[in-house]
């Protein structure tokens, strides 16, 4: 995850809705059904759909009342914390 792409997106779900988000996020989990889909293209569309739903989150922190910083910096706290279990 990419904490510039999840802020990106997290503005673009301010500016627009979180609606657009959760569309491309089943065309994109629909086209991982592909079969001839290379491990490299799978890994790409993954990263993209872990991104909106690190952006997801982080609006739902947002909506009910954290700081935006404080959002994106506990979103990936927490994604880190993870890791390093």
């Amino acid at each position: 995850m990419k904490i510039p792409i999840i802020k990106h997106l997290t503005n673009f779900i301010e500016n627009n809705d979180e609606d657009y988000i959760n569309e491309a996020l089943e065309v994109l989990e629909d086209l991982t059904e592909v079969s001839s889909l290379k491990d490299e293209e799978l890994d790409v569309i993954g990263e993209l759909i872990s991104n909106m739903y690190g952006a997801l989150e982080v609006n739902a922190e947002i909506k009910n009342g954290t700081p935006k910083k404080e959002a994106l910096n506990g979103f990936m706290k927490r994604v880190l914390g993870s890791i390093d279990q």
